[in-house]
């Protein structure tokens, strides 16, 4: 006594094999008096969620600090590209004196506090919009690994 069907003793080549019945799943229990044992509880089923600080917060951090990268290194570069185009092809604007000193002289020197300030910009930046962000995703990344450890 089975519940599957007969299968052909033989089948042609071309002839497509039948699918299979759909079969309801039976009680697994010895006697059909015997009562349906019930389901062991499972604990409420949490949704799968992905982390608090992901994609979104690492491409928020990268971008600020690929513009507080930018503006601090186009600062200090451009003050001496600008310096160098001068010399190169204004050499009239540079051999002018001011106050006794060639314009050349003078630019060259203002190159160091020129340096200092791109310096403090970036650690401005930095403070400003890179740090707070950082520290999110650390704090973020904290209570996840909290999460995870209690699981």
């Amino acid at each position: 006594m089975s519940y599957d069907p007969p299968q052909p003793s033989y089948t042609h080549p071309w002839q497509p094999i039948p699918p299979e019945p759909h079969r309801t799943p039976q009680p697994s229990y010895t006697y059909p008096w015997q009562p349906v044992a019930p389901e062991p509880s499972r604990p409420p089923h949490r949704p799968h969620r992905e982390p608090l600080g992901h994609h979104s917060d690492l491409r928020v951090l990268r971008s600020a600090y690929r513009w507080q990268r930018r503006t601090a290194t186009l600062t200090a570069l451009g003050y001496f590209t600008l310096f160098l185009v001068l010399s190169a092809c204004a050499p009239g604007v540079m051999s002018r004196t001011a106050a006794g000193i060639p314009a050349g002289l003078l630019l060259a020197l203002l190159q160091l506090p020129v340096t200092c300030l791109a310096i403090a910009l970036y650690e401005h930046t930095a403070r400003r919009h890179v740090d707070p962000l950082a520290a999110r995703i650390r704090r973020t990344a904290e209570l996840d690994a909290r999460r995870g450890a209690g699981r």
